[in-house]
């Protein structure tokens, strides 16, 4: 538009601004409903005997995502959950789905997610995890360090992780204790590498489906596990909570 100054005076255009309603918070969430639901589809039909197979399709749609989502500022959550060891050395569970004695594995992840990256603490405790033992007990404790990739933010967020940390398997008898892990005694370095996916309800709330594959670096010497590096999945539900 030009104003009209008047004789002798050089006539000043002014600007025009115009305003454009954003609209990629809804392109975002349409993403993240088709890509999820993808993922669950194919995963009925061919991960649940498989599962790095479902970690791949869970990391490809979390990079997209992930690539893709608006910036945001870092939030900090909490996730208490609940799950089960299977695979690998884990007793009387050799898969997934086929678990005669699933041993109960709980803990507790807490960190912080940004825009694409974020940073995790897991903590977690398997009581009995070679199976029942006759006159001992055992268990596996894991405390690891990840790096996570997704969206932080949005209803529906995929996500995969791999980091390292500490993996103490540990048998006690009626005599004390049974377990040497060489020179580091009862601890192990280990790494851990899975993926999920966190459904959030509000912006405070929502809940988390993880799976994961533990294995240590070192050689595991125990009276009922002699000489092997130990390995094995976890799967888990949790509540999210964000703030």
């Amino acid at each position: 538009m030009t104003s009209n100054p008047g004789p002798g005076k050089t006539s000043i255009a002014t600007p025009i601004a115009i305003t454009v309603k954003p609209i990629t918070a809804v392109i975002a969430v349409f993403k993240c409903r088709i890509i999820c639901t993808s993922i669950l589809v194919s995963g009925d039909n061919h991960s649940k005997e498989n599962p790095v197979r479902l970690l791949r399709q869970i990391g490809i749609a979390s990079l997209f995502l992930a690539l893709t989502s608006a910036p945001a500022r870092a939030d900090g959550f909490i996730v208490p959950f609940v799950g089960f060891n299977f695979g690998g050395d884990s007793g009387n569970c050799p898969s997934l789905t086929n678990c005669e004695q699933k041993r109960t594995n709980f803990g507790v992840s807490l960190g912080k997610m940004g825009s694409a990256v974020g940073f995790e603490e897991d903590f977690s405790y398997a009581k009995n995890f070679f199976g029942d033992t006759p006159g001992a007990s055992n268990s596996v404790l894991s405390l690891m360090s990840n790096l996570l990739i997704g969206p932080g933010v949005g209803p529906v967020r995929p996500y995969v992780l791999g980091g390292f940390g500490l993996i103490r398997p540990h048998v006690s008898s009626l005599t004390g204790s049974l377990t040497g892990l060489g020179a580091t005694e009862k601890n192990a370095i280990g790494y851990d590498i899975g993926g999920g996916v966190t459904g959030m309800f509000g912006r405070h709330l929502g809940v988390r489906g993880d799976l994961r594959h533990f294995h240590t670096l070192q050689d595991v010497n125990l009276l009922i596990f002699q000489g092997q590096k130990l390995d094995f999945w976890r799967a888990s539900v949790g509540l999210a909570l964000a703030f």
